[in-house]
């Protein structure tokens, strides 16, 4: 089931909340812009609003709630109703796919990436930005899920959590960069991400989709 309930009751704070964090809102996009294919066709699986996908240049994506899909269509983005479980998207369609802050309200990761796998074309990236469990800001997000209007039923996830279910789901990892170093009210101007993961609590992985790969053990 689709945790899609306080995307469409509170569209207003949802983008408040970008206005509001300014600068991790900056941050973020600097991380997702240093990785992000120039070239290709790509689509935003989780799309929103389309507060992500319009300031980079993507212009499709997939968005099961009805009052966010509205706006990012009232924006001019092509939007489809549907999840990432089940994506109502054609095999080897897409050169690119950015899922941003979508992993943590999802009903399974891995089918998830199994689709997009499935919807991208050989060699094709998929690239992920989500909050870490194990950061500032996810144990933050942890210790106040019951108080939150969007994360109450959302899980969150470590990196290492990420990365064994893309090489479960044939993806290899290409670069993991990191931003929002501290608390959200100390970042006051635009971060440069920094390589790896493990300081900052924004997270970006950018993976490349493998036809026959053997997996790595985890052990």
């Amino acid at each position: 089931m689709s945790k899609t309930k306080p995307f469409d009751e509170h569209p207003v704070e949802y983008e408040q909340w970008f206005s509001d964090n300014h600068y991790v809102f900056e941050s973020e996009l600097e991380a997702i812009r240093r990785v992000i294919p120039e070239k290709g066709k790509g689509i935003e699986i989780g799309i929103g609003s389309g507060i992500f996908a319009i300031p980079l240049g993507i212009n499709e994506g997939i968005e099961p709630s009805k009052v966010m899909r509205e706006k990012a269509l009232q924006r001019g983005l092509k939007v489809i109703d549907g999840v990432a479980e089940y994506l109502p998207l054609a095999d080897k369609s897409y050169d690119f796919a950015l899922m941003v802050t979508t992993i943590c309200f999802v009903d399974n990761i891995s089918r998830s990436f199994a689709e997009t796998h499935r919807i991208l074309k050989n060699d094709g990236i998929l690239i992920l930005g989500f909050v870490d469990r194990d950061s500032p800001v996810g144990k933050l997000y942890l210790d106040s899920k019951e108080k939150s209007i969007f994360y109450k039923d959302a899980v969150f996830y470590s990196t290492e959590e990420v990365y064994k279910y893309l090489w479960e789901n044939n993806f290899s990892i290409v670069k993991t960069s990191q931003t929002v170093f501290g608390h959200l009210y100390e970042v006051t101007s635009t971060q440069m991400p920094e390589n790896g993961y493990g300081k900052g609590s924004f997270v970006v992985i950018k993976a490349k989709k493998n036809k026959n790969m053997k997996l790595p053990s985890l052990h």
